[in-house]
This record gives C-alpha cells, structure tokens and sequence, in this order.
C-alpha cells in the first residue's frame, strides 16, 4: 500500500547552517512514528514541511489526494476566534460531531468560554491540541503535545491516540510517552534520517551502538567527526558504565524507605530524633494550608534525609507547587509545622525558568562574570571543562546567551543551577521543553547529585530513574508517600484483589485469600547467578575494551597493518556488543529483582 505521505531528498539551509541534508520520511495509514534527534537537529522544521506549511530548498513531498493531515505546532496562533471553543470548532470537518469539540476541551482543562486574548502558553497548546485531534484526520503530526499537560491529561492523551486510526507522527521528550505509543522510530542526525522499524524502547541502544560503529569507522579512515559528536559518544559510554552503580544506590534508598514508610505506621517520629539529627533535611509534621475556602494542603507529615530524591505528582491544580513551596519554607502552613535543617543551602529552578541577559556570553553566565573557575560540587572547575559536562563545545564559551537555540537555553540554565553552592536542590517541572539528550544529562547529573531533591513533575520515565520517594496528590489536600519512583507507586496504588468464593444461594463469602501460583514471577536460579556474576563480567569486558581502543588510537597502525586493524576492529565490535547485552541483561535483572522486593 503506498504511503500517505511521503518526503524524499529534503534539503533546508538556514543562513550558514544546512539542517537537513537529504532527510526523509514516509508515513503510512495507521503508522505510528516517533520523531527524535537534538535540540536544533530539524525536528520541527521537517514536521513543518509534512504539513505542507514551510517549503523546502530541495526535494519531493507528496500527500496522497484527499488525505487530511492535521498538525500541533508549539506556538499555535489562535487570534481572530471568540473563545476557544470556535477555535477548536473551526478545526471540524463537515459532517463531524460538534460535541467532539466540548468533549477535547474538557479532558484538556478547557471551558471552551475561554477568551484567546487571556490564555497563558500552556493553555493556547491545550487548545491546539484539542483542535488538531477534532477532526479525527488521516494523519496527524504533533510537535511536543505532552508540554503543560499533567499526568491524568497525558495518560488520556495516550488512550486517546491509541483509540484513533489517524497515523501519528509525534516528536516528544516524554520517554514514557513515545514507549507507548511508537511503533517504528526515525532519527535526525546531522541532516540525514534514519529509521528504525521498532519502538522507541529500541531506539536508544540501537543509537549507541550505531555511534560506537561510526566511531570505528572514524578509526579506519583516521579522520575527525564533529568536537560535540564525538564527546557524546564518549560521554554515553563513560554514563552506561555509572549507570549500575547509580542503579544500585536508588535501589538501596527505595529499599530503605519503604522499610521506614512500613515501620511509621507503629513508631513515633519523635523516636527517631536521636539518632537521625545529622541527617534530616526537612521534617514536616501535620501541614495544612488553605487559601480563602479551598483546602491546598491538610495534615501532611514526611521527614526527607540526606540523599532522597522526592518527586511530587498529581493533576494542575492539585497543590504540588504549594507543597512545595511549605516544604523548603516560603510558605507558612496554617497547622502543623516544618522543620528545616541546619545549614540548608537551596538551589531552585522554577516553572518559568530564569531569564538570561541575551548579550551574555555562556562563560559569564557560569562564573558569575568573573574568571575562569566554576565551584561544582564544591569543587574548582575550569569553566570550558565544566561546560562540556553539559554538552557545550569549548568554542562556545565566548558565544552570546541570544544565539543559542531553545534546548541549549534549558541546558546552560541547568548548568547554571548546578554551579551554585547547594545542598538541597528543587525542581519545579525540570523536564518542561527539553530534549532526550538533555534529559539524559539531567538524569545523569542528579544521580551524582551528593545533596537532596524535590522535584515536581509529570514526566513518569524521569521520576523511575530518579525518585526514591513519590508524594501523590490525591484531591482535597490531600497527599500519599510512596517508596520508590512513579511505577512503583501505580503497584502499591493497585493491590490485587482477594479471590471471592460464592456462598449458599450464591452469596458471597468473606473475601479468601488466593494461594500463591507456582508461576508468579520470581527469580530462578539463572537470574540470580546472573546478577552474581555479571558485573565482574562487564568490568573485565570494559577493561579488554579500553585495550582495544587505546591500541587501534594509534593512528599509523591502519597502514602499516591493515590486516591487524580490522582484526582488531571486529574484536572492538563484538566486545562491544556483548558488553552491551550483558549490561542491558543486568540492569533488567536488577530492576526485575527490585520490583520483587528481594
């Protein structure tokens, strides 16, 4: 069946920049395709030119005849319409159900009465959104339609998309997002598209190990790829190997905590006092807060130590921010008190993030407009070495705030809240408009983090890799602790129910507890050899690569023997590839083991 749509050979330049050199992209009915690449690789760009709105340099787009395409930009105009619902109506087709549009709105937040000349940004997306899915089209191409949404909205979201027959082309920072609903995956990189026929849960190792073959290649040709590519592809591998050991210590606090959560329920605080004085960050006892009538928060009680990394969840409105804002104290709650730690330093990022002085350049940001050095950890850093932790090239050290494209504004801001002195680190919706590789570092950062985190967030994946708390809004101020991160909190939120036995005249007994089934998931013998011994396995792997490596780096080696180096290639590449086997086999173990509870 030929494709809906379909681009080929797209070529685009902007000033002295090509962004897109030859990309491509072929959308069939019902296809379901995540668009990913780095911030200004031409994500948006190409969906424009799918949606027939920008015209390309070069190269062929063609729309099957009568196919209706509807697209989600990220700055949608909405000017020239009364309310919000004649801005989604007008997006009907004829014969549609007027009521779709009241229907969209309402699981989006929306009234419909809402004048567009008072919508905040997230709210005009909302509307966009509601829009672009009214018409039930062919296709529909959606660029970041999770941003400003909270958890229910998104989870709707996703029935939503997976109930339709349009074919989906999404570009999204929401790894969760993009998991459940891809089922194929195209990656822009340096202006070229390449596809990979499985879902995003796929694309990531099949990333890598298509960068570490390049970068065998860039051996073999003894030639140079780009400064920040080949940082990366060192940076992902130095990550990988940090990754076990960050595993394994949000494990260790996720065990810890669900002990303590059991054991609250019998022992008083007060108890604990003692011995846990050099350790406690916030103690939050019986917190209320109202504004005018509405109850925000009641009776809310938590003591977070040294090293935890809360996450608060829950729809808009619910109360996280203010939460938040008790916890670390610039709020005073109305009952109950909090208590804060002695020689608390707070480095805090909020909802709208902090503005930049355009003409600044990125080393002035850092240092403070003085010097070379950056204090990291309490540590002296060189400010260019500091910047390449967060993906910037040395020469962009000199290079104005202004020019930088949007990804690269969030990460300098990271990299500005990571500079400051802090032991308690808050993070009101850290992952609004960043990329995947962003997020990556963020995650990555954290986990290196020797302070404590309150993060508020509606992004699930993040909160599985960094939360070993999660504080659940439930409605009415009310608010559930958690141990361990957002799935973690769905399976305590979810017990199974016990099995019903009928009684005489089919009434039912007291509920019956169900005999344990001998094929409930559990560790074999197998698995926990495996988890064992893998570790040991992957740090000889590692050393033997390093060898490799260090030995094909000699840049005369391919010509005195040409025959040696591809010998040596070949045992780098198949390394290589069980290295990363026995990783991902470890790390699924690892996780597999934790949800058991072993």
């Amino acid at each position: 069946m030929p494709p809906l749509l379909f681009l080929k050979d797209i070529t685009m330049r902007f000033g002295n920049t090509q962004l897109l050199d030859g990309a491509e992209l072929s959308v069939g009915a019902g296809e379901r395709l995540a668009l990913v690449g780095r911030n200004g690789s031409g994500k948006s760009t190409l969906l424009k030119i799918a949606a027939g709105l920008v015209e390309a340099d070069g190269g062929e787009r063609f729309a099957q005849p009568g196919a209706t395409i509807r697209y989600l930009p990220q700055e949608p105009d909405l000017s020239g319409y009364a309310t919000t619902h004649d801005y989604v109506e007008a997006g009907l087709a004829p014969g549609d159900d007027p009521n779709r549009a009241f229907y969209l709105l309402g699981h989006l937040g929306l009234s419909g009465a809402e004048s567009p000349a008072h919508l905040s940004g997230g709210e005009a997306r909302r509307a966009a959104l509601a829009r672009a899915l009214a018409p039930r089209p062919d296709i529909l191409l959606l660029d970041e339609p999770t941003n400003h949404l909270d958890l229910p909205a998104i989870e709707w979201l996703e029935n939503e998309l997976r109930t339709m027959k349009a074919a989906l082309v999404l570009i999204s920072h929401d790894r969760r997002f993009l998991e459940n609903l891809s089922r194929a995956v195209v990656w822009l990189d340096r202006g070229m598209s390449r596809r990979l026929d499985q879902g995003f849960a796929a694309f990531e190792n099949w990333r890598d190990a298509t960068l570490e073959a390049e970068e065998i290649e860039r051996h073999k040709r003894d030639r140079k790829i780009a400064n920040e590519l080949d940082w990366l592809a060192h940076g992902r591998s130095a990550r990988r190997k940090r990754n076990q050991g960050r595993l394994a210590r949000l494990n260790s606090l996720r065990k810890g905590r669900r002990e303590e959560l059991k054991a609250m329920g019998t022992v008083k605080m007060e108890a604990m006092e003692g011995g846990e004085s050099g350790t406690k960050v916030i103690d939050a006892k019986g917190v209320a807060k109202q504004f005018g009538d509405r109850t925000i928060v009641q009776d809310f009680t938590l003591r977070i130590h040294r090293g935890d990394r809360v996450g608060i969840v829950g729809a808009n409105g619910a109360g996280k921010t203010t939460l938040l804002k008790l916890l670390i104290g610039e709020l005073q709650p109305d009952a109950g008190n909090v208590k804060l730690g002695a020689a608390l330093q707070i480095a805090k990022l909020d909802q709208n993030r902090a503005s930049l002085h355009p003409e600044e350049t990125l080393a002035n940001v850092l240092t403070g407009g003085g010097g070379e050095t950056v204090f990291a950890g309490g540590k002296p850093r060189h400010v260019v070495s500091y910047m390449q932790d967060f993906l910037f090239t040395p020469a962009q050290a000199r290079t104005p705030v202004k020019v930088l494209s949007g990804g690269e504004r969030a990460r300098l801001l990271l990299a500005q809240l990571f500079a400051k002195p802090s032991n308690l680190l808050v993070l009101d919706e850290p992952t609004n408009d960043l990329d995947l590789e962003t997020l990556d570092l963020l995650e990555e950062t954290i986990g290196d983090y020797p302070g404590t985190v309150l993060t508020v967030s509606h992004d699930r994946d993040f909160l599985d890799r960094v939360a070993s708390l999660t504080v659940m809004a439930q409605g009415d101020g009310r608010f559930t602790v958690y141990a361990g991160g957002y799935s973690d909190m769905l399976s305590q939120r979810a017990p199974a129910k016990p099995e019903q036995k009928p009684g005489p005249r089919g009434e039912r007994k007291e509920p019956v507890p169900r005999a344990p089934r001998d094929n409930a998931p559990k560790l074999n013998f197998s698995d926990s050899h495996a988890l064992k011994i893998l570790p040991a396995e992957i740090e000889e792997q590692n050393r033997k690569i390093a060898e490799l490596n260090a030995q094909l780096a000699d840049s005369g080696l391919y010509g005195r023997d040409p025959a040696r180096f591809a010998a040596l290639s070949a045992q780098l590449a198949a390394l290589t590839a069980k290295r990363n086997a026995n990783e991902e086999r470890w790390l699924d173990l690892e996780l597999k083991r934790e949800a058991l509870g072993l």
